[in-house]
């Protein structure tokens, strides 16, 4: 098993970062460096060689794996296996900084609904940037498939159950407004009361493809995306890489994006038209609760549509106990109103409601065991309730 491991990490240096010929050597924490030192063992291998242009790779990883039940209003129940994430990563610190590096993530995701009806394994990049540092004052940047200003934010600092459900402007059953990386540049500054990331996008997502033929050239739309996150740190912190269970904190944001001629909205006869969101952020931590809450408003620029125009708000809490506080309940409600462009009408109400209770059982694993009850007034058939085991774990 341990040599499998190895073979696997060194496969994936090679790929990600066209290695050419070093020895690995290991650490007591796991981390892989390709020079000798204090505290590090070699590497032995009597497959093949390793080999690095860098002097120093970092290998994680982080998976989601569960198991739902899921009971229509009006239909059958389905019960199945899932794979929500399953990300594999490496970092190549290409450069004398040593906060500056090259990022690649693959991620995999399972579909057991196809063409030809058959289940299948998708393998794709879900991350793949260089980040340097300190560019500007207080400031990196990420250039390539970076992380959007908002997503990534909310999940490390006001939504930590990412594993049981996305964020409420990326979640299917809420505003369903964006999603979480894209081909551009970001600037993410950090000060001790200020932080903020400003970036340009492609906007339609990383599932967007443009391919050399130019039979899909319309995937990505003309236009690009203005997108950005303005916090106030109110206790200071906001330089610190925060730890919910030892840190208390205390944020306000304001964030939103503005899509040009985005492909993803467009008329019947193919002309895409302009979308923007605007969002009021806050949360409160300490090491025993969290609370957060936020309102969102969208306005779309295409004629009597729905999507991407509404208004609506989540709330969530966790309440932590144990003597390490490695127990929590958690609850989440979000309500969306879909709005008609052209008359202004509300076409339909989502209610979104989660919650359940999670053990940290270690610092690479926790369990999670939650229910989920969706409703949108004006239309029952879609309606369902859910319970899903989860098993969240980092290395």
């Amino acid at each position: 098993m341990k040599k499998i491991v190895i073979s696997s990490i060194t496969a994936l240096a090679i790929g990600a970062t066209g290695l050419s010929a070093a020895q690995f050597y290991v650490d007591e924490q796991g981390q892989v460096f390709t020079t000798a030192g204090e505290g590090r063992k070699a590497l032995e291998s009597k497959e093949s060689s390793v080999f690095s242009k860098t002097s120093k790779l970092e290998f994680s990883g982080t998976h989601y794996l569960g198991f739902v039940n899921k009971d229509m209003k009006e239909g059958d129940s389905t019960s199945n296996f899932e794979m929500r994430r399953n990300y594999v990563q490496v970092k190549a610190y290409v450069l004398d900084d040593p906060k500056s590096y090259l990022r690649v993530t693959l991620d995999a995701t399972y579909s057991n609904s196809t063409a030809n009806g058959e289940g299948h394994a998708d393998v794709y990049v879900k991350y793949a940037y260089l980040y340097l540092n300190n560019v500007l004052p207080y400031t990196g940047v990420e250039f390539g498939m970076a992380h959007r200003p908002w997503i990534d934010y909310e999940e490390h600092q006001g939504w930590w159950m990412r594993s049981v459900s996305k964020v409420f402007v990326e979640a299917d059953e809420a505003a369903h407004l964006t999603n979480s990386a894209d081909l551009g540049v970001n600037f993410k500054t950090k000060t001790p009361y200020f932080t903020s990331e400003v970036g340009i996008f492609n906007g339609e997502g990383y599932h967007g493809t443009n391919d050399n033929a130019g039979s899909h050239d319309e995937e990505l739309g003309d236009g690009l995306s203005a997108e950005w996150r303005v916090t106030a740190a109110l206790l200071g912190d906001g330089e610190k890489k925060r730890k919910p269970l030892k840190d208390t904190y205390f944020d306000a944001s304001f964030f939103g994006q503005y899509n040009m001629d985005n492909s993803h909205n467009a008329n019947s006869l193919g002309k895409s038209e302009n979308y923007k969101f605007y969002g009021l952020h806050t949360v409160y931590n300490t090491p025993v609760f969290l609370v957060s809450a936020q309102y969102v408003t969208s306005d779309n620029d295409l004629a009597n549509d729905t999507n991407w125009n509404g208004q609506g708000y989540s709330l969530n809490g966790t309440y932590r106990f144990g003597d390490k506080k490695e127990f929590s309940a958690f609850a989440r409600y979000d309500e969306w109103e879909n709005e008609n462009t052209t008359t202004g009408v509300v076409s339909s109400t989502e209610k979104n409601a989660i919650y359940g209770v999670a053990w940290q059982q270690n610092k690479n694993f926790k369990w999670l065991l939650s229910g989920q009850s969706y409703n949108i007034q004006e239309s029952d058939f879609k309606d369902w309730d859910s319970v899903m085991l989860t098993a969240e774990v980092h290395w």
